[in-house]
């Protein structure tokens, strides 16, 4: 059986992010949602869930007064802008303490965390593509990034090319580089391939930022932009630009 899920966050983008990370996981059963910390202390009483994703401040008490006050006790875990509150976190038995803002990979990490803990029989996650009878996710238009400790939108149409590291990417802008906490894999599937392309395990390109394309070696080229920086792609990268021209 999945495991019944409260979202507690006050955060309208947050709360949707959220819940679209629930629902995409077979293992996790959305039963209700909170935007206040009162109701969340009636909401966990109420419809007894076996996960909490929490978000750390709300207002009119804390999610760490909501553990307090709540008769049931789910499995918690904390989302938030701060990681100050990391240590308080756990010392109330956090399942995992997660950071915005977080990707589809690090919230399949707690995800995990919680069902080892909870020695839950589930189902792994599965690999095969949706059915064809669910709609397509439209492809991303804004990803929202934590800069001087504010959460600010970046339009992908302003991204010039992206590098990934682990769960982690670096969105590179006219600005400067900034640092989104999602994986370059989810990523690439949420971009719309007209305009990105992926030509190296690390790197995907905006194609409408590309300034030229040049010959690196034999059997890879070079991908040259406006600010003159440049990305070497891969063999395979280099054949899916070849293939552009006509």
């Amino acid at each position: 059986m999945a495991l019944r899920t409260v979202i507690a966050e006050d955060e309208p983008l947050a709360r949707q992010r959220l819940r679209r990370f629930v629902e995409r996981d077979p293992r996790l059963v959305l039963v209700g949602e909170a935007e206040s910390g009162n109701a969340a202390v009636e909401l966990i009483d109420r419809l007894a869930p076996d996960v909490v994703f929490l978000d750390v401040q709300m207002p009119e008490c804390s999610g760490l007064e909501v553990l307090e006050r709540a008769a049931h006790r789910p499995a918690p875990v904390f989302t938030t802008a701060y990681p100050d509150y990391a240590l308080r976190a756990f010392e109330v038995e956090a399942y995992d303490y997660l950071v915005k803002p977080f990707g589809w990979t690090r919230f399949q990490a707690a995800v995990d965390r919680v069902a080892r803990r909870l020695s839950a029989p589930l189902a792994p996650m599965p690999t095969a593509a949706p059915a064809p009878s669910s709609p397509p996710e439209p492809y991303l238009e804004r990803l929202f990034v934590r800069r001087r400790g504010e959460m600010v939108p970046v339009s992908m149409r302003d991204v010039h090319r992206i590098e990934g590291a682990g769960d982690y990417v670096t969105l590179y802008l006219a600005a400067g580089p900034v640092l989104a906490d999602i994986s370059l894999n989810e990523l690439e599937r949420r971009l719309d391939p007209a305009c990105f392309r992926r030509i190296h395990r690390a790197h995907i390109v905006n194609l409408d930022h590309v300034s030229a394309i040049r010959p690196y070696d034999e059997r890879r080229l070079s991908v040259r932009f406006a600010d003159g920086s440049e990305v070497v792609a891969s063999r395979a990268g280099s054949q899916s630009l070849r293939e552009m021209v006509r």
